[in-house]
Order: structure tokens, then C-alpha cells, then sequence
């Protein structure tokens, strides 16, 4: 028997000793409707609504609640009260600027501070924590100008989101796979960007699908960059489906390191998923409840 087989077999009869090896083996299995996971309360969990698109808004918020999560977000004012009227909040309000055509435009900067200011009311007066932005895309523009643009834009609004209480976060996506061109497209720039602005009111939307595909290296960047970031969403890399075994990101030990940071937002579930929706729905928040 060689070494390593040996060592095999060491381990294969060490996990069967602890059980791990019958858990290991096991097949996934739907929890029963009636058997929703009990919060640990490490993290609280919130469902991005266009991933579940094909079900009915009151519907998802009633199976969201079900099992354990406490947000459908990425909905607009206009569908806030039936997310409300599940006994769920809305822990990203959508709905203010598009995600190519934002504030790095100057000609975009009144309307968008019209858009953005109505959004920031509602949702101070709804008790929602944060409002979603975009940089837009570059389309031949510097870097530089493009931070220069953004901060521009949003000092004509962060005062009001400073009053409200309500934090205005920018979201980090790919530029490589799903929103090509993309100005605001890695940490380094989004951190550059926060300084700027210099409000606690302005923070960044870290989405982990999007800046492992641009960055990897993730927990350590949640950890360098925890003072600028207010919100985290999910998704498994490669395909932006399930975020179980069949990917490559380890989200028990990156929620970890989110919670271990000391954050105390909501973590968005924003995978499409490729089965059953809302057995999907139920792994990932099993899977996230650390």
C-alpha cells in the first residue's frame, strides 16, 4: 500500500468514526415545508427578486418567510407593499438608475438626483436601510474622470441620505462575463471611490459572484475592505446558479469571515437557480445560516 493510500484510508475511517463520512454520503434532501431551518441569527438573509421572476411576488415573500429570511430586495417602491405585507423588509430598494447609464454621466446627474432623492425618502419613511446605484458603463471614458463624475453626482445627494439615515450603495460587477464595460468593476476603484465621497451614507455592494470572476481572493478582500462595503450578495461561480458543492466559492467560510468582520447587514441571495426554485431558495439559506 502506498503512502498516499494509506492516508486515503487513514481518513476514510476517521470520517466514518465521526459520522462525517454517512453526511458526506447522504443525498441532498428538500426540507419539509413545515421544517424550515431555525435562524442561527449570525447573519441576517434577504432573496433578490429578479432571480425568482417566474413566481409570484407574494408568493416568494411568503415562502421567503417560511424559511427564515427576512428581506426581498432589489424591488421598487411600487412593489414594496407586498413584500411589507409578508412581514418583510427590503433590505436593497431598486428601482432609481440603471445599471450601463449612471452617475459617471454628468448629463445623467439631474435626473438621477431626482430619482435617487424620491428613493431615499421612501425609504427612510419605510425604515429600509439602503438604495442601490450604479456607476454606468465606461464607453471610452478614463477610470479617473469616471470617479471624478460619480463622486460629483452623488455629493449632490448624500447629505440627504445623512439626514434619512439611509445608506446609498453602489454595486461591484463584472466586466469580464455579464455587464461588459462596466466602470465600476473592482474593489480598488469602489474603495477609491467611498474615500471620495467621504459619508458614511455612501458604501459599496460587494457581490461575490461578480468580483470573484474579477478579483478572486475574496475573504481576504472582505477583511482588507470592511469599512467601505454595507451590503454582500451571493452566487455561485461559474454559471451564477446554486451556491453548494458544485461551484467554487466556499460560502460557510465567506459568510464566516463576513460575520467575523463584525457586520450586521443582510447577506442578498442573488443566484439564478438551476432546479426546484425554492428547494434552491432553502439550500442557500442552509448553507448560509453559520
Amino acid at each position: 500500500m502506498t503512502r498516499a493510500a494509506h492516508w486515503n484510508r487513514r481518513m476514510i475511517v476517521k470520517a466514518a468514526g465521526s459520522g462525517v463520512l454517512a453526511a458526506l454520503s447522504a443525498p441532498l434532501v428538500q426540507a419539509r415545508a413545515d421544517e424550515a431551518p431555525a435562524a442561527k441569527g449570525s447573519i441576517k438573509q434577504s432573496v433578490c427578486r429578479w432571480c425568482y421572476g417566474n413566481i409570484p411576488l407574494e408568493k416568494l415573500a411568503e415562502e421567503a418567510k417560511r424559511i427564515g429570511y427576512q428581506s426581498i430586495e432589489l424591488v421598487t417602491p411600487e412593489e414594496f407593499p407586498k413584500v411589507k405585507s409578508a412581514g418583510l423588509t427590503c433590505a436593497m430598494l431598486s428601482g432609481a438608475c440603471k445599471i450601463d447609464d449612471c452617475f459617471n454621466r454628468k448629463e445623467n446627474h439631474d435626473q438621477l438626483e431626482k430619482a435617487m432623492r424620491e428613493h431615499i425618502e421612501f425609504a427612510a419613511s419605510n425604515g429600509l436601510p439602503n438604495v442601490i446605484c450604479f456607476s454606468g458603463n465606461r464607453r471610452g471614458m478614463s477610470d479617473e474622470e469616471g470617479l471624478e463624475n460619480c463622486a460629483l453626482g452623488l455629493q449632490r445627494i448624500v447629505g440627504l441620505a445623512e439626514q434619512k439615515n439611509v445608506t446609498i450603495c453602489m454595486e461591484l460587477l463584472n466586466s469580464k462575463v455579464d455587464h461588459k464595460d462596466y466602470m465600476c468593476d473592482n474593489s480598488p476603484w469602489g474603495v477609491a471611490l467611498v474615500k471620495k465621497i467621504g459619508s458614511p451614507r455612501f458604501k459599496l455592494l460587494y457581490d461575490i459572484y461578480h468580483m470573484q470572476i474579477m478579483e478572486g481572493d475574496v475573504i481576504r478582500t472582505i477583511r482588507d475592505n470592511k469599512d467601505y462595503v454595507a451590503h454582500y450578495h451571493t452566487g455561485g461561480n461559474p454559471g451564477r446558479h446554486e451556491i453548494d458543492e458544485t461551484q467554487e466559492l466556499n460560502y460557510p467560510a465567506i459568510v464566516q469571515a463576513i460575520i467575523d468582520t463584525g457586520y450586521d447587514g443582510f447577506l442578498g441571495q442573488e443566484y439564478i437557480p438551476a432546479r426546484d426554485p425554492l428547494a434552491s431558495l432553502e439550500q442557500g439559506y442552509r448553507i448560509c445560516n453559520v
